[in-house]
């Protein structure tokens, strides 16, 4: 992407994990601009990476891709204002809720979109992206979008753009999933007599731990699951009492009612 010009507007954390990423990745930092209504994270991203201060306006007469990182409740306002005039500028959305049809409504119908996912995980190169394009998005502009994403962890195309509120519920919301379970592990860590730095340190690298072992195992998750319960053991106690208290049912509607409710935000969004 060395030739290619892209601006952000917005620079936010996910903004700057994106930055920080790609130039790891070798995009030369002068061939990317940034804007925000904040000049102080402007000027920190320009000091630090040495990327190009800039401002909506520029940005959207001239930049080859336009990622607008900024917070949902604002998108309509921003998208409006972006003199983009027929260019045939690539813009990808990271912000949750925001439809393609919405987007098109704000920028012109024949703008090149892509609406992606990406996790909290990316601010340090672990996040997983879901990646859904509009029909006015080429081969190489999609390709552009991955290349990106993936610069924070590993991203992947959906077949349709509704998957995207699934991959919210999935991986977008995920993250919290893990936190809360971490949390509730270091409590109950806490009342059998453990020390607080001890139960914090332990919770996370198991965490961290059994995720690196699934990632490198051949087995899927099922198995590497049956592998580590022995019959009549404290692991296999511990899974009969998370199923007899009903886990799996209430992680799928967990999961449901976070789709439901990335629908409902679109909805909420797009009528603004």
């Amino acid at each position: 992407m060395s030739k290619v010009s892209i601006g952000f507007i917005g620079a936010g954390n996910m903004a700057g994990s994106l930055i920080r990423g790609m130039i790891a990745r070798g995009t030369p930092a002068d061939t990317i601009s940034v804007a925000d209504l904040d000049s102080t994270k402007i000027d920190q991203l320009v000091a630090e990476l040495g990327v190009v201060g800039s401002s909506n306006d520029a940005i959207s007469s001239s930049a080859d891709v336009i990622v607008l990182a900024v917070k949902p409740q604002v998108m309509a306002d921003v998208c409006k204002a972006l003199p983009l005039n027929g260019r045939d500028a690539l813009v990808i959305s990271v912000a949750a809720g925001i439809t393609l049809s919405h987007m098109q409504d704000w920028l012109g119908e024949d703008t090149a979109i892509v609406r992606c996912m990406p996790n909290t995980p990316a601010l340090v190169g672990q996040g997983a992206t879901g990646l859904f394009a509009n029909g006015h998005t080429s081969a190489e502009q999609k390709q552009i979008a991955q290349e990106m994403l993936d610069a924070v962890g590993i991203s992947a195309w959906v077949n349709s753009e509704a998957e995207i509120d699934a991959v919210t519920a999935l991986s977008g919301s995920g993250p919290a999933y893990y936190f809360l379970f971490m949390e509730a592990m270091q409590e109950a860590g806490l009342e059998l007599g453990l020390d607080e730095k001890l139960v914090r340190e332990f919770a996370i690298q198991t965490a961290l731990g059994a995720a690196i072992l699934a990632n490198k195992s051949e087995d899927d998750i099922a198995e590497l699951r049956r592998k580590v319960t022995s019959p009549g053991g404290t692991t296999e106690r511990a899974l009969q009492n998370f199923e007899a208290g009903g886990l799996r049912e209430l992680v799928k509607q967990s999961l449901k009612a976070a789709r439901d409710r990335s629908q409902e935000l679109a909805a909420e969004f797009g009528a603004k």
